[in-house]
């Protein structure tokens, strides 16, 4: 894979005269080189059906008259620029007003995207319809008669389809169209039967070609969905829909499936299908860091005008960022995460519809872990019930997390072995209702009856002072065992808010009683009996994370009862807005230690932009590594700086950040 690729969208109505018109060879590599591009996906079919070349399997679009695609390629490959074919696979409006019957439905005979047809929009297909032996001899055409570099297939994913051609199949099978388990099995069986026969298609003429299914979305938990691709693509524009959240959050679990990945955002202001909308050069030099910093390489969206002249504009924007992932990538290649802690996140745990906002892209929980994790400098991945948890000190278990017997089975060798876990809410309870399947110094009593309530920690917070503070999110009860140590109390309001009970404008106040532990630890790990970062990931508040990274903090350091420990291997003063990663390449006998530092604010209505970016100076960075530094270097500068280290802890002080630096620790192969 390369690093700096462009995805060139290309959805064009029909409507619209002189398709390609003003394309140009010369200006076509021209905004290649003035973006620092090394890869483009450019386009053999769009969501509105046309082909961009001459077909027998599809139609050309009716206004273009030349092979645009052919083009393209021999423009591409003159400069050594890698040309991936994109196929819009879910979607073909060219088709679906000639074949409706072919169409996803719901359960109400509803239409996707659009809801119906006197509506402008697209409509997916369903492949488990006729459907599919049209799209094969499309992506067969392509790989036969183009020299593209790969196959992007678009707008797929497993379904719930109740089209008559799926329910037909259901009862075929002597299953039940009313069962929803019948449906999601039918759906699974669907979509593996189209990326299998995509597979044995494409790699039966080039058996080397690179694949993507593109959901939008790399689904947590799903290393067979991953793994009907060659390569994965993580779509995350952070201002279109995806937010500054969801791409640390997919990419700390890509890098632990041992795929090449790449991180893919925007240069739209917005989303995709912008015309006239750019983003500020700070915010794709940020973005694209963003990526290298997690082990992956870099995309960025754009979008083709109908007559084919590539923007100038988009290439000045794209190649401010793309000129220095081009200078750092030496130090990218083939790297692993280095962490401490593993999420276990709620969606790879299959947990789905506790509360609005848990299932989707990101979830609330999820969120809030991550923002967490990052506002904290901690090293993180994000691992799968496949993970192999012993290569981390400490496993969160985030406020929905509970143990079946395989799951518990896999913690309970886990600290066996030494590790820790942190758990929030219900997590850790065992899913027949008996309790925690963990030692945290408790028993469970029930779920708290009082929402919103209080926690009055036992211990000092770093940027607050001693008090009973407001928890929002739902909490259990528990009771203290012996050889359990408290960690802070609960304190419940005198009453909920209700009709003929409640007090000034929104909650009650603490009643000052004791209500229980709120915080305990056990000999396995330590537990905090609220919904914690789903709180987080809506409220923000400061108590919250200042707890979890207190308790984090605790496990990594061995303190209290269980032992364990081994210390974190980063350090930093960088402030909260600022991500630290530590990667490290193997082959080339280093460490890279990548600090990046922007803040996003809200325009508009919600969306998240980054503009000024602001330099941080005398940042300090302390890492206990096992090997022993040969230098320190800054990269790509090649600029060393002094360093100490002692007793395995090394220390340096970047003077000056500037959106993203890596530093280079050389040590013994």
């Amino acid at each position: 894979m390369r690093f700096r690729q462009v995805h060139l969208d290309f959805h064009t109505s029909e409507a619209i005269p002189g398709i390609g018109s003003r394309f140009s060879k010369e200006q076509f590599q021209a905004m290649l080189r003035k973006g620092h591009v090394d890869s483009i996906t450019i386009f053999s079919k769009c969501h509105h059906g046309w082909a961009y070349h001459p077909s027998e399997a599809n139609e050309r679009h009716p206004a273009l008259d030349f092979d645009l695609l052919g083009e393209m390629i021999e423009a591409a490959h003159e400069i050594d620029v890698k040309t991936p074919v994109y196929i819009s696979a879910g979607l073909d409006e060219k088709l679906a007003r000639r074949h409706p019957e072919w169409l996803f439905r719901d359960k109400e005979e509803r239409t996707t995207w659009a809801k119906n047809f006197m509506q402008p929009g697209y409509h997916e297909f369903c492949l488990n319809t006729p459907y599919l032996d049209v799209l094969l001899k499309q992506i067969e055409e392509v790989t036969l008669s183009y020299d593209a570099d790969g196959i992007f297939l678009d707008i797929v994913g497993v379904r719930k389809c109740y089209c008559q051609y799926c329910v037909a199949s259901l009862r075929r099978e002597g299953k039940d169209p009313r069962n929803e388990a019948d449906v999601q099995a039918l759906g699974e069986q669907t979509y593996a039967r189209y990326t299998s026969a995509v597979k044995e298609l494409v790699h039966g003429i080039k058996p080397d070609m690179p694949i993507f299914h593109n959901g939008g979305h790399i689904r947590r938990g799903r290393r067979d969905l991953a793994g009907m691709n060659t390569h994965l693509e993580l779509e995350s524009l952070p201002t279109g829909g995806w937010g500054y959240d969801h791409f640390p959050l997919s990419a700390r679990y890509a890098q632990t499936l041992g795929m090449p990945f790449l991180g893919m955002t925007g240069k739209f202001h917005t989303s995709w299908g912008e015309f006239g909308g750019y983003k500020h050069p700070n915010a794709l030099r940020y973005e694209t860091a963003l990526s290298i910093a997690n082990g992956a390489r870099c995309s960025i969206g754009d979008q083709l005008h109908p007559d084919g002249l590539m923007d100038e504009a988009t290439y000045e924007l794209i190649g401010q960022a793309y000129r220095e992932v081009e200078e750092k990538e030496p130090w990218c290649k083939d790297s692993v995460g280095v962490a401490d802690v593993a999420l276990l996140s709620l969606e790879a745990a299959g947990v789905a519809n506790i509360s609005a906002g848990q299932v989707g892209f990101t979830g609330i929980s999820d969120a809030g872990a991550v923002r967490m994790l990052l506002e904290g400098k901690i090293l993180f991945d994000v691992i799968d019930l496949e993970a192999d948890f012993s290569a981390y000190k400490v496993i969160i278990l985030p406020d929905e997390v509970l143990l079946g017997d395989a799951l518990s089975a896999s913690l309970k060798r886990y600290v066996a072995g030494g590790g820790k876990v942190l758990a929030t809410g219900r997590s850790g309870l065992n899913v027949d209702g008996s309790g925690f399947g963990l030692d945290f110094g408790v028993k469970w009593i029930g779920e708290n009856p009082y929402l919103p309530d209080y926690f009055r920690p036992g211990f000092g917070l770093n940027s607050l002072g001693g008090a009973a503070y407001i928890c929002y999110g739902q909490g259990q009860q528990v009771e203290l065992l012996d050889g359990g140590t408290s960690l802070g109390r609960r304190e419940n309001p005198y009453f909920n808010r209700d009709v003929f009970t409640f007090c000034s404008h929104q909650h009650t106040p603490s009643s000052r009683e004791d209500g229980g532990p709120g915080m305990a630890q056990g000999s396995d790990g330590i537990y905090i009996a609220w919904n914690m970062f789903e709180d987080y990931g809506t409220k923000g508040s400061l108590m919250l994370k200042e707890t979890v990274l207190y308790a984090l903090n605790r496990l990594l350091e061995g303190e209290g009862t269980g032992g364990g420990g081994g210390g974190k291997t980063l350090e930093t003063s960088l402030p909260a807005q600022g991500i630290v990663t530590l990667q490290k390449q193997p082959d080339e006998g280093r460490y890279i230690n990548h600090l990046l530092y922007a803040t996003p604010v809200k325009r508009g209505n919600g969306v998240e932009i980054i503009e000024d970016i602001l330099p941080v100076y005398d940042t300090k960075v302390t890492l206990r590594l096992p090997e022993e530094a040969k230098a320190v270097y800054l990269a790509p500068q090649q600029t060393a700086i002094p360093f100490e280290q002692q007793d395995g802890t090394l220390t340096y002080t970047l003077d000056r950040l500037e959106c993203h630096q890596m530093v280079v620790i050389e040590i013994a192969k």
